[in-house]
């Protein structure tokens, strides 16, 4: 779980004073009394009393006040010690939140308030407390249409902090499913947000929606996919209708902006769209949509990821978010052919050279263990290596098709094209060869075929490399 940014640490005078009279909360040094104030002064700000001598003063009722702000964000960081969020549960702290959210207006008391439950919310037993309380679920979704980034950053956080608990995240999905809203709220956030952080929690937790759901992510997919497409908004007073994947695609190329590094999520959210018809046809059938998504995808392992002046090991950094890039774009490949942006002679060199690279730098990662006698950690290594191993495989099954589709594609005219430039050189012929062989065996036979008519000294070369490629004539 992650967790806020840390406020401004406390003062100690008072404190001391408090821990000296036995007042700390469960081991900690935290005062019970002092808390207890803070969580009265929250009390006061909602009461309607206090709401209703303000309700002229528009200013007084979004701004808070500095020492309270000072207080709150002391708790805030308190939060992240179980004994104090165990203390702040069994003062019913969370009902105290649920009235500053249906009532204040004020960003900054909304987003600490909401900050103080998520890191609440890491705690099993008190995260099937918050998750079982219908009334507070209600009061955390509706703070998805909040205006305010912060507040919207820490809700989103909250939310995936509770959907990553297996005991309460079907009943997280379940009122998502509820909510129509919300589908239109995430969609305004991903095509609007200039906020990367927000981008990137947000995504999350729409891939976790969609991991865990595949009947919530078919229906999202469906979403706005009944109005025509060509059908004009200017005379509507209706609001406009959002499509999910224009909306994922504007959010990844603001993420990119700041850190591609960062596009794992949009990546692989875009992975899990391609594992049903109706998430390929999204993609592929939206006006301009599948021709954006397979440039920014092209251009990312063209020219962003694993380059060859990349170190061989920045494929361990980089095999996840390659795996979801590959996979989609081996799915618009096989998809959508008839595509002037997938013309052979226009993507498919770029494409080997690309996957033949990662091969490559796949098989240096894999020789690295091999070399290393190092036995200090063994059990600790050996884990870390299976991982990395699993992660690998499913990359290089993903490459290997992905190659072999287009294998299959090339014609004589774009063979001989690419052994003149080199992506199709007597190494990487070699290296593709070693990959594909011998699950995809008829795929490289009709390659060496090709290549036979196009330079047969090449051909007769890797034949000799790899005897069971003879070809019969």
């Amino acid at each position: 779980m992650d967790r806020n940014p840390s406020p401004p640490p406390p003062g100690r005078d008072q404190e001391e004073e408090e821990v000296a009279g036995g007042d700390c909360i469960g081991s900690t040094v935290y005062s019970k009394h002092w808390l207890f104030g803070v969580l009265s002064g929250l009390i006061q700000i909602v009461s309607p009393e206090n709401t209703k001598s303000n309700s002229d003063d528009e200013e007084q009722q979004t701004e808070l006040d500095e020492e309270m702000e000072n207080e709150i964000c002391r708790v805030w960081d308190m939060s992240m010690d179980e004994d104090v969020a165990l203390f702040l549960q069994e003062f019913n702290a969370p009902d105290i939140f649920m009235g500053v959210l249906a009532k204040s207006k004020c960003p900054r008391l909304r987003e600490i308030c909401v900050g103080i439950l998520g890191n609440m919310a890491c705690f099993q037993e008190i995260c099937v407390s918050i998750s079982s309380d219908k009334n507070l679920g209600q009061v955390l979704l509706h703070c998805l249409y909040d205006s305010d980034p912060p507040t919207l950053l820490e809700t989103s956080r909250l939310l995936l902090t509770c959907l990553s608990q297996a005991e309460v995240a079907s009943v997280w999905v379940e009122r998502i499913r509820e909510h129509s809203a919300i589908y239109d709220s995430i969609c305004f956030i991903m095509s609007s947000s200039t906020n990367v952080d927000l981008l990137v929690k947000v995504g999350e937790v729409v891939d976790k929606l969609f991991d865990l759901d595949e009947k919530l992510m078919l229906e999202w997919v469906r979403n706005g996919a009944t109005q025509p497409l060509d059908q004009p908004q200017e005379e509507s007073e209706e609001q406009p209708v959002f499509r999910l994947v224009p909306c994922i695609l504007e959010a990844a190329k603001q993420v990119r902006s700041e850190n591609p590094e960062w596009l794992d999520v949009y990546m692989h959210i875009l992975q899990l769209l391609t594992t049903v018809d109706d998430g390929i046809q999204a993609i592929v059938h939206c006006p301009d949509t599948g021709k954006d998504i397979w440039n920014l995808l092209f251009d990312l392992v063209c020219h962003e990821f694993c380059q060859s002046d990349d170190p061989p090991i920045i494929l361990q950094e980089q095999k996840t978010v390659l795996a979801s890039v590959f996979s989609v774009l081996s799915a618009i490949y096989a998809s959508q052919t008839e595509q002037e942006y997938l013309k052979i002679e226009k993507v498919d060199l770029p494409l080997i050279d690309s996957l033949i690279r990662v091969l490559q730098n796949m098989e240096q990662c894999q020789k690295k263990p091999e070399n290393s006698t190092e036995s200090n950690t063994g059990e600790t290594k050996k884990t870390d290596l299976t991982q990395d191993d699993f992660h690998l495989k499913i990359l290089k099954d993903i490459l290997c098709e992905f190659l072999s589709n287009i294998f299959q594609a090339l014609t004589k005219e774009t063979v001989a094209q690419g052994v003149k430039e080199g992506q199709l050189s007597k190494q990487k012929c070699s290296s593709a060869f070693q990959n594909l062989l011998p699950f995809y065996s008829p795929v490289v036979e009709d390659f060496i075929k090709i290549l036979h008519e196009v330079d047969k000294a090449l051909a007769d070369d890797l034949e000799k490399s790899f005897p069971s490629l003879k070809v019969q004539t």
